[in-house]
């Protein structure tokens, strides 16, 4: 079966249409035609050969929602004609100690959906029936994809290290990321405060459940206030304000990757109890958690639509930050 993809060739090169043979799904995996596709920044990394792993030709998009249409040796043939979503990973080994203890997504042989694999900006894509997420009544499958990466990176910190419904949550920037955040946040329960260097998104970040709204250079006078704070932003802080704005045993989660190391000291994670983490993705119990939350709650991330024809519109646009707050990119491919 001829599919259709959208590759390049190219270190930082723009994407070109190009048919592809189909290759039946593995044992244990399913394959998908892609509806939607979500573009995130991380694509564009791939593109770039950000972090040294892209090998060409590349199909990036790894936000994928779409219908089973094919499944491999050992899946239920009725998955087939399901609504599924796919994020940053496509497999795991199932055996190691993490995949067995509910942290598959440490596995050390995971299999990422854009990193020696062919991903969702296409006609179809494949991937292991694990993480293949259903889409549940209440979700929209057309703007579900950003929750597939984005939406678990932020969703993560809440409920895969217990974070209490009564914790004080900052957000820090309102972005693709953050806007995500914040509901999360506020559906769980928390008081949320949204730190950003941008007056004008105050209304935004309300309209996205924040009770507060606080500017980001006022931090050092708000030492000690937080439980939480999920810092979506990539750019240099102050990061003594920041450390210093965590409660005891406070936590500081770490999600946007800065060009420069981050100079944090010692001595305020010792004598408070301060934790500092981080989040690519998570486990498949995580995902089946977040889309029954999002359910449950109408959380949606915000979407602008494009036809995948003009995914390399969607790629220079979202270069230059013109996108409020995620791209989705609509098949056919």
């Amino acid at each position: 079966m001829q599919i259709t993809v959208w590759q390049t060739t190219t270190l930082g090169g723009a994407l070109q249409r190009t048919e592809a043979q189909l290759v039946e799904p593995a044992a244990d995996e399913a394959t998908i035609e892609v509806l939607h596709c979500g573009l995130c920044h991380s694509d564009v990394s791939m593109i770039d050969n950000a972090w040294g792993v892209t090998s060409l030709p590349l199909v990036p998009g790894h936000e994928a929602v779409g219908r089973v249409v094919a499944v491999g040796e050992g899946v239920d043939p009725a998955l087939v004609g399901q609504l599924r979503g796919l994020g940053w990973i496509a497999g795991s080994c199932r055996h190691c100690s993490w995949c067995l203890g509910g942290d598959a997504n440490l596995c050390a042989s995971l299999e990422s959906t854009i990193v020696g694999r062919s991903g969702g900006f296409a006609s179809h894509v494949s991937a292991h029936q694990d993480w293949l997420i259903p889409i549940p009544e209440g979700v929209s499958a057309a703007d579900a994809g950003p929750l597939f990466c984005g939406g678990i990176t932020v969703f993560a910190p809440l409920i895969d290290e217990e974070v209490s419904p009564t914790a004080r949550v900052a957000v820090i920037g309102i972005g693709g990321l953050g806007h995500m955040a914040l509901q999360f946040a506020r559906a769980w329960g928390c008081e949320v405060t949204a730190l950003t260097t941008t007056a004008a998104k105050a209304e935004e970040a309300r309209g996205f459940g924040a009770h507060r709204v606080e500017m980001l250079a006022d931090l050092p006078q708000q030492a000690g206030r937080y439980d939480l704070i999920i810092n979506t932003s990539n750019h240099d802080l102050d990061w003594d304000a920041v450390v210093g704005a965590l409660a005891p045993r406070g936590r500081l989660h770490q999600l946007g990757v800065p060009t420069s190391p981050i100079p944090l000291q010692a001595f305020p994670f010792i004598a408070g109890r301060r934790q500092f983490t981080g989040s690519p993705t998570s486990s498949p119990a995580s995902l089946l958690k977040m889309v029954d939350f999002c359910a449950r709650h109408g959380i949606a991330p915000k979407v602008e639509h494009l036809p995948m024809a003009e995914v390399n519109t969607a790629i220079e646009r979202l270069r230059r930050g013109d996108v409020r707050y995620r791209f989705v990119l609509d098949g056919p491919a």
